[in-house]
């Protein structure tokens, strides 16, 4: 079987354990019931749906625990077709096929117009979860089903770790999380591959290899070729996604503090936080609730989308420092929110517009960019 486009997590796995009979061997029966509780809630689910072994699986195991039931969520299949490879129109034709004989409807999606010459795989994703959620919304589904197993949460957590992630971060994915106003169900997020492939084969089915999956030009491939080196260690795909569950035990416990800390800084009856509280309150906080409450405020009053955390943790520092000499009056502005500090008075607002300049006349000395007084080197 063939399908189109793929997904960063076709093929490989990042050293799964087979240490017991949960971790290898097909998928029963008796373990759909439990896999696809969450199902129950929603009327209606788009599953999607690549080709490639972990997507198939979850096709093919969905349907089948949908047919054995009196009652269910309609069940909807989509395969979105990136343009990036030739293959890729009749692989979603097959997909289709597939689907057809379980059942179950299904749709091709096109990701259409030029293709951006860098970062294509996170551009690629954004674009997939865009068209499956509109996908969605038009066949009337509430929910959204991935594949990600454990060992995409591991090459997650690796990759997130990479690159300077915070604890929210290192979380990893969630498997009952939202996103563009759909629920997104990820059944298999405990599960490692080599059980989702056993399940294929001993039910004779075949699927998709995406040979980008492969290509040590992209981040997560080449975290995946490190992973017998990594297992090796000790740092399999179990360890990693134990970590994660452990993280965002943490992460929670971490915004229950948050939210309560805001709850108090609120005045009777306030809906938002306070344009203006007090610094020595905020500076009796833990370090860590009192950056999440500024990253919060400043998200709700900017105007230039999420708060980067290095730059947040930056303007924090710069924050507590200004704090030592409050006379000093502090401004700041990060994300499009100013942050303002005044005494003992910490100030969190939407930032003016950027002034407009005038157009400098070509080949002027003013023509380039200013580094500390002196002219750089054009952009």
């Amino acid at each position: 079987m063939t399908t189109g486009g793929g997904t960063a997590m076709d093929t490989g796995a990042l050293g799964s354990p087979e240490s017991g009979p949960q971790e290898a061997g097909a998928i029963a029966d008796g373990d759909l019931d439990a896999l696809f509780a969450p199902f129950t809630s929603h009327p209606r689910i788009l599953i999607a749906v690549s080709g490639g072994p972990d997507s198939t699986a979850l096709l093919h195991l969905a349907a089948r625990w949908r047919a054995g039931r009196a009652d269910g969520p309609d069940l909807i299949a989509a395969t979105v077709d990136h343009g990036l490879r030739a293959e890729a129109a009749a692989e979603a034709e097959a997909v289709g096929a597939f689907a057809a004989r379980l059942g179950v409807p299904h749709r091709i999606l096109v990701w259409p117009g030029a293709k951006p010459a860098h970062g294509i795989q996170e551009a690629a994703r954004e674009a997939r979860y865009s068209l499956l959620a509109e996908a969605a919304r038009q066949a009337g589904a509430t929910a959204l089903a991935l594949a990600h197993t454990r060992d995409d949460q591991a090459e997650t957590v690796l990759f997130r770790l990479a690159r300077g992630s915070g604890i929210s971060g290192l979380s990893g994915m969630r498997s009952d999380a939202a996103r563009l106003g759909l629920a997104l169900l990820r059944p298999f997020l405990d599960v490692p591959k080599a059980r989702l492939v056993a399940t294929l084969e001993a039910a004779g089915l075949g699927f998709v290899s995406d040979p980008s999956n492969g290509d040590l030009r992209y981040a997560r491939p080449r975290l995946r070729a490190m992973a017998q080196v990594l297992a090796g260690e000790g740092l399999d795909a179990r360890r990693l996604a134990v970590l994660a569950r452990r993280v965002a035990r943490a992460d929670q416990a971490l915004e229950a503090a948050t939210d309560a800390a805001e709850a108090a800084l609120r005045l009777p009856g306030a809906q938002e936080f306070h344009d203006t509280i007090s610094f020595d309150v905020f500076q009796a906080l833990p370090d860590e609730i009192a950056l999440r409450l500024l990253g919060r405020a400043i998200h709700r009053v900017g105007t230039e989308g999420p708060v980067e955390l290095a730059k947040l943790e930056a303007l924090f520092e710069a924050l507590k420092a200004a704090g030592q000499a409050p006379s000093a009056p502090f401004r700041r502005t990060l994300a499009g929110a100013l942050v303002s500090l005044r005494g003992a008075a910490l100030q969190v607002a939407t930032a003016p517009p950027r002034r407009k300049t005038s157009p400098i006349a070509p080949n002027s000395p003013g023509d380039g960019s200013v580094v500390l007084g002196k002219k750089g080197p054009r952009s």
